[in-house]
């Protein structure tokens, strides 16, 4: 036994992980390449193997004796038996069945004959798997399986390594920018930024060109992507999530590259245009006039020949288009995300569909290097009035979580919070509009909606960004992709039910570098004991697997009405700013 070690790896695949080490933050980023992160509590933090964590692993490049090496070397215990032949068996499959072009037609390949026989006698697979070659090392699939194949071999346990190329696309010819041409500052990819652009494109050969690339918010998942598009040099179709989105993958193209307007496309709800490089949203993508009626709008991935297909927030990917991914795998896929988790448990149709993850960035380095600003996030339990309560608890569920998000006494804690950060840029995000006009009475300061003009938009924007205005209350408009790169503090009042996709948009806003006092504070003001609480703690887990200390504080109300003492927002604002 190694008392001083922080690890306890238990044969359910589980690992216990002690907060209070000194090596914690070193032993999670080790943990986080391979195992999957199940609860954060204060003390102690649970992380589980999984047989999808160690393929992604393995795609990654992480061996299985670097797995095991990190669990011998931080566990207190010896790592049980029965543990370690699971890591050696799956984490060595990825790559035991291999996808691949043979002429005209599409084969696997293994060197397993106990394997072949296996995948044959499979009726999950009837229908999909043509005849044998090679001696019962290899077996062809029938025409236009390659995507359903992959998804059934997985949910049998083989995952696919997929080596059978890409169709290349119509060409599209342009370079990066030297310089930004919106304020003419110097423009390159960082170096970790290059790195993930090699790793995906993998020298053109036939294992690059699909897979998911995962970096933490801020980091530039945008920049990563017009940079693989610039190493293919194809016709592109980029998917992401709303038509806020859209706009700005065209403005960060036409800013960084020398693409032009005649170049891009927006297919969206207001406009329906395919050029070279055409953006969509995953909305208009799921239309249909009714449930029994088809897709309209699915004719887009075959509206031109494209070369690559980026999806943006890939963990948002609705289930519906999956649909058509099966039926794009000889394009080349690329996912971005800052979490691969996704609400509906469909991960490994993700790792199937649109590849591996390839690249996964832990946030200590990009902060460490300064790309990214230190953040710290402390949840402040606020308890409902009397009068909220008594409402509260004749409700029902969808109204008691309105009724907690909407307390009134959240308000004093934000008039606290925002005289601690008396020369901070500071963002007030929130879910309801009424909540929000009251929040703008009371400081004086506009709301911004996705109602609001987008002249009156841009100019909330500009002075924001030029310093001319301190306080900006944002809807749930704030979650999706608006460059705000001053904002150093975001206050949330109120939220979607604990999606973690917001929580790593809404962190997003204030994760860009602000130089000198590279800090950043994120508030979540939050209902004590209603089930506003409990959806809280899937906003804590994503904060906590993009490795920040998440900090709980709960406040009080004497009956004058006045505050408790904040300790731990005090000493949090007495270490930063010391």
């Amino acid at each position: 036994m190694r008392p001083e070690n922080p690890l306890i790896v238990q044969s359910d695949r589980t690992l216990l992980l002690e907060v209070a080490s000194p090596v914690f933050e070193q032993v999670r980023d080790e943990l986080a390449r391979f195992a999957e992160l199940v609860k954060s509590p204060e003390h102690i933090h649970t992380y589980r193997i999984t047989p999808l964590s160690l393929w992604n692993a393995s795609a990654s490049g992480v061996t299985c004796q670097q797995m095991l090496d990190t669990l011998d070397t931080w566990s207190k215990y010896p790592v049980p038996q029965n543990l370690i032949q699971e890591i050696q068996d799956h984490g060595t499959r990825y790559g035991k069945l291999k996808l691949v072009k043979k002429g005209d037609r599409l084969a696997l390949e293994m060197e397993d004959r106990g394997l072949f026989w296996e995948l044959e006698n499979q009726r999950s697979l009837q229908g999909m798997l043509a005849e044998p070659y090679l001696d019962e090392k290899g077996i062809f699939l029938h025409d236009g399986m390659r995507g359903e194949v992959k998804l059934q071999l997985i949910r049998l346990g083989h995952p696919v390594q997929d080596m059978a190329g890409y169709k290349p696309g119509d060409p599209l010819p342009f370079t990066l920018s030297p310089e930004l041409k919106a304020s003419g500052k110097p423009f390159g990819l960082r170096a970790y930024q290059k790195a993930a652009v090699d790793v995906f494109h993998a020298g053109g050969g036939p294992e690059g060109g699909a897979g998911v690339l995962v970096l933490p918010c801020g980091a530039g998942k945008t920049v990563i992507g017009i940079g693989c598009m610039n190493s293919l040099q194809t016709h592109t179709l980029v998917l992401t999530t709303n038509g806020t989105a859209v706009k700005q993958w065209r403005q960060e193209l036409l800013d960084k590259t020398s693409l032009t307007e005649n170049d891009i496309g927006l297919y969206t709800g207001d406009s329906k245009e395919i050029k070279p490089v055409t953006i969509a949203t995953y909305q208009i993508l799921t239309y249909r006039r009714s449930k029994e009626a088809p897709f309209e709008h699915f004719k887009l991935f075959e509206a031109a020949n494209w070369g690559l297909v980026i999806y943006d927030e890939v963990h948002m990917l609705p289930a519906p288009v999956f649909r058509a991914v099966a039926e794009l795998q000889a394009k080349r896929r690329l996912g971005l995300t800052a979490t691969l988790v996704r609400e509906d448990g469909k991960e490994e149709d993700v790792f199937s569909l649109i590849g591996p993850k390839r690249v996964d960035v832990p946030w200590k380095m990009l902060e460490k290097e300064g790309f990214i600003a230190t953040a710290h996030c402390l949840e402040i339990r606020v308890p409902l009035p009397s009068d909220e309560r008594m409402e509260y608890a004749v409700a029902d569920q969808r109204q008691r979580f309105r009724i907690a998000s909407e307390n009134s006494l959240k308000l004093k804690v934000m008039d606290e919070l925002l005289a601690g950060h008396p020369n901070d840029s500071v963002l007030v995000i929130g879910q309801y509009l009424e909540q929000l006009r009251i929040i703008g009475k009371r400081l004086k300061a506009p709301v911004l909606t996705g109602q609001t003009p987008e002249r009156e938009r841009e100019e909330l924007f500009r002075q924001f960004r030029a310093g001319e205005l301190r306080v900006l209350i944002v809807s749930k408009v704030a979650n999706f992709a608006i460059d705000l790169p001053d904002a150093s503090v975001a206050i949330q009042v109120s939220g979607t039910f604990g999606s973690r996709q917001e929580e790593a948009q809404r962190l997003g806003r204030i994760l860009r570098p602000k130089g000198n006092h590279n800090v950043s504070y994120f508030y979540s003001l939050i209902s004590k004991d209603s089930t506003e609480q409990e959806f809280a703690r899937n906003r804590q887990l994503f904060l906590t697997e993009q490795g920040y200390r998440y900090m709980i504080e709960s406040r009080s109300f004497d009956s004058a009405g006045h505050l408790s003492e904040p300790v731990v927002w005090k000493e949090l604002m007495a270490d930063t700013t010391a």
